[in-house]
């Protein structure tokens, strides 16, 4: 028999149904919050693995059909999944995770699929419950329910669970999820950059033109959050997720079925054998860390598990290697946290609240428009930039958006096995790799200056090498890179990943965490932002909540961090020497509208011959005359640009154009030089391109080591097709 329920709490109205569909599960629900409609399951294996942990498997699945679409290109049918229902698969890992009881091993397969969608909805926020819902209600050991939250901002307000519309005009997108006791995961961007009025009395950035002194002038304004203020927001989503956890627990029990009885492994380890390794291994142990603070394989520790088992003690007692490994992982795992805590010290040598030494070489790739290798104590990234013209945006659908979105800022990250000395092998990116280059996204985006930017931007990180925080060396290294490249940045923005340990009332905070104290600390939350406040922040809690002050002082901790990281990258970045000879080009100008079909041209010949003559891309604007000329070179696009102004200013395509004859001489002028040969005007006002191959019999750099503009050449026709003109020298030169 099925279940209905209706709720109506922060901002978001919804229905659950129970026991209706997918009655084969072990749970099941079906939530519906105005036309959007999400199926979700939880199964779960009778039998536990044999490896020690939680074999749980998300996967959010979106529906072509559900906004009445059918899916584009050849195969017309759902394959892979898109980056969103990747990224919020990971999300609701992220928070269901937790819920778990140590030592359950039984896989668990969580399937939220989207039937029907509302245009509006936050699928995120939905699919979260939809999931929680069924694995409360199923007969799956966890008997606590998790709700997320999101927090928008608008005109200095937060805002309780915004729609789409609301947070998009926004400054700030935070999503918190937990339980009615505690938090346990946080997701916060800052949305782009905002347009702040200045006026004519208030000292300006030199960046603006003083023509504009005596008006009311706008610059752009990175949409950081201070720390106070994110704290705000976070009491705002606790207060909602607390009401509405505890709502979900009081009604769905109705509904629960009864846990069944699964085994639960015991990970404690054996007490003797806790105390033989204390008492024999110690020192062992403490040497081990040392060479665990410089890599993440712990290959030492490996060693005195091999050794122990060698004992002749623990061979007449039969220990097993799992029994051994919990015990050394154990007595390990207390030695870190006591350093830590009593001693104030970690296993590198390093206080509490220092960052590993840091160094950044820029622009170590020559043919690359902008690169940097940024690299933390072990930890090392190769990111690069590459820009290019409209039509390199990456194309996506959303399944609430009506037409194809763009992505303009690309940022993909790469974790090959070789940066923590595995030899696996390199395939496409999983879950981890796409959620770290979309927190480094995320992170960036809002320091882009794009008042002034006219290119697509792709950043790809190389992680070479990895022990603590390769997404925050993306960040760091992904803004110098944007840097070297010569785009437009309104702030470096740098990122730390922070650490907790907690016991017996102690707790110390840590900063630039490493693999070690990722695995064996409390809590792992990486920031990143400018000197200002936060662009990005991403929390992953293992403890069973944390207070707000706590997280003040964590996040005020990360601050100093941050600003420390920063005067680095200001030093780096001033030394930056561009790679002006690779860097593509853009420029945009405007004609008057009705002259954009001169630089058509008849069924768009004039077009095709300017981009093939001068390799650029052109982008037209019919309605403002806009002409947006791309190229891979500065020369190459004011070339183009002087040759449209010419079609346009002279009356255009439809003037007449003298047909010359192959291979006769003729008398022309040098006009202009370019990289890549010399613009020749010839008899009739008309221009001819003479390439670098065709100057002189000797192989020259450039042409102005032989040819001056205004000199006078004979030269002969070699082919003439509409506009593009093909010259040679009569007679090369020597």
């Amino acid at each position: 028999m099925g279940c209905r329920f209706e709720f109506e709490m922060n901002n978001k109205k919804m229905v659950f149904e129970t026991g209706k569909v997918a009655r084969q599960a072990n749970g099941s629900v079906l939530l519906k919050s105005g036309k959007t409609v999400l199926l979700a399951t939880a199964v779960m294996d009778d039998k536990p693995i044999e490896e020690h942990f939680l074999p749980l498997t998300v996967q959010y699945i979106e529906k072509s059909y559900a906004a009445g679409k059918i899916p584009g290109g050849f195969v017309k049918r759902e394959t892979k999944p898109g980056d969103f229902e990747t990224l919020t698969s990971r999300l609701i890992d992220r928070s269901l995770r937790p819920l778990f009881p140590k030592g359950f091993y039984n896989p668990v397969q969580i399937t939220v699929m989207l039937l029907s969608v509302d245009e509006n909805a936050d699928l995120q926020s939905l699919a979260l419950d939809a999931a929680s819902a069924a694995l409360f209600v199923s007969d799956i050991p966890v008997a606590r329910s998790v709700a997320g939250v999101r927090i928008g901002r608008k005109d200095g307000s937060f805002i309780l669970n915004p729609t789409l519309e609301e947070l998009e005009e926004g400054t700030l997108d935070l999503f918190v999820s937990g339980t009615k006791e505690e938090l346990l995961m946080i997701e916060m961007r800052a949305i782009g950059s905002v347009d702040v009025e200045i006026e004519p009395t208030v000292a300006v950035d030199p960046m603006i033109d003083p023509m504009l002194a005596d008006d009311i002038v706008q610059i752009p304004y990175v949409n950081e959050l201070k720390e106070e203020e994110l704290i705000e927001a976070i009491e705002l989503a606790q207060k909602a997720i607390k009401t509405a956890a505890s709502e979900y627990e009081k009604v769905f029990v109705e509904a629960a079925k009864p846990k069944k009885d699964v085994p639960l492994f015991d990970e404690k380890a054996d007490p003797s054998i806790v105390t033989y390794i204390k008492e024999f291994y110690s020192d062992d142990i403490d040497r081990a860390l040392g060479g665990m603070a410089k890599s993440e394989r712990g290959m030492e520790i490996k060693a005195i598990i091999e050794q122990v088992l060698g004992d002749d003690t623990a061979v007449k007692e039969e220990w097993s290697e799992d029994q051994v490994k919990a015990a050394v992982g154990q007595v390990k795992r207390e030695r870190v946290r006591s350093m830590i805590l009593d001693e104030g010290r970690r296993a590198d040598g390093r206080g509490l609240k220092d960052v590993r030494p840091i160094s950044i070489e820029t622009n170590l790739l020559p043919s690359v428009h902008g690169s940097c290798l940024f690299t933390r104590g072990e930890t090392q990234a190769l990111v690069t930039c590459t820009l290019g013209s409209r039509q390199d945006a990456q194309m996506f659908e959303r399944i609430t958006g009506k037409n194809a979105s763009y992505e303009e800022f690309m940022v993909h990250y790469n974790f090959p096995g070789f940066s923590v000395g595995e030899a696996s092998r390199i395939g496409p990116p999983g879950r981890r790799e796409l959620g770290h280059g979309n927190l480094a996204k995320r992170a960036l985006e809002p320091a882009l200056d794009k008042t002034r930017l006219d290119s697509i931007i792709r950043l790809v990180s190389e992680i070479l090498e990895s022990n603590g925080s390769s997404s925050m060396a993306t960040v760091c290294g992904g803004s110098l890179a944007l840097k070297a490249a010569d785009v437009p940045l309104l702030k470096l923005i740098a990122g730390v990943a922070m650490g907790l340990v907690a016991e017996g009332g102690k707790y110390a905070i840590l900063t630039d965490i490493m693999g070690l104290e990722d695995h064996d600390g409390d809590m792992d939350f990486k920031v990143a932002g400018s000197e200002e406040g936060i662009t990005a922040l991403q929390m992953d809690i293992k403890l069973g909540g944390i207070s707000l002050d706590l997280l003040k002082e964590a996040l005020d901790q990360a601050k100093d961090a941050r600003l420390h990281i920063l005067s680095i990258m200001e030093e780096a970045a001033a030394e930056i020497e561009v790679n002006e000879e690779v860097l593509p080009s853009s420029e945009v100008f405007h004609v008057e509208p009705h002259k954009i079909v001169d630089i058509i041209g008849q069924a768009g010949k004039t077009i095709k011959e300017i981009i093939e003559k001068f390799e650029v891309s052109v982008d037209l604007d019919r309605k403002e005359g806009e002409v947006r000329v791309a190229g891979p070179s500065k020369a190459k696009v004011k070339a183009a640009c002087d040759h449209i102004k010419t079609l346009t200013e002279g009356g255009g395509a439809k003037r007449e154009i003298p047909q010359f004859e192959i291979d006769k001489p003729l008398k022309g002028k040098v006009k202009k030089l370019v990289d890549f040969g010399a613009f020749i005007e010839l008899p009739g006002g008309v221009d001819g391109l003479l390439h670098i191959s065709k100057i002189s019999r000797k192989r020259i750099g450039h042409p102005s080591e032989v040819l001056h503009e205004g000199q006078e050449v004979e030269v002969v026709v070699k082919s003439q097709k509409g506009h593009k003109i093909e010259l040679a020298l009569a007679e090369p030169m020597d």
